[in-house]
């Protein structure tokens, strides 16, 4: 279904996610600041879940990584 090397590039982004969802780098966002009125906390986990979906989208996506037919 996916070429290896894709198959390797979401596994890889996948375990990026769950390290930036985990415990001590999630803990680097709790603070009292704020981003736009916005508290930073709730802002970066936003960000960080969008650029996550942005990335694996651009990944799935790309022009070399077509699904091979059957």
């Amino acid at each position: 279904m996916f070429k290896e090397i894709d198959a390797q590039r979401l596994v890889a982004l996948f375990v990026g996610g769950w390290l930036l969802f985990n415990f001590p780098l999630l803990g680097l966002w709790d603070r009292a600041e704020t981003l736009l009125g916005v508290p930073l906390f709730p802002a970066a986990l936003f960000l960080l879940w969008g650029l996550l979906i942005a990335a694996m989208a651009w990944l799935m996506e790309r022009p070399g990584s077509r699904q091979l037919q059957d």
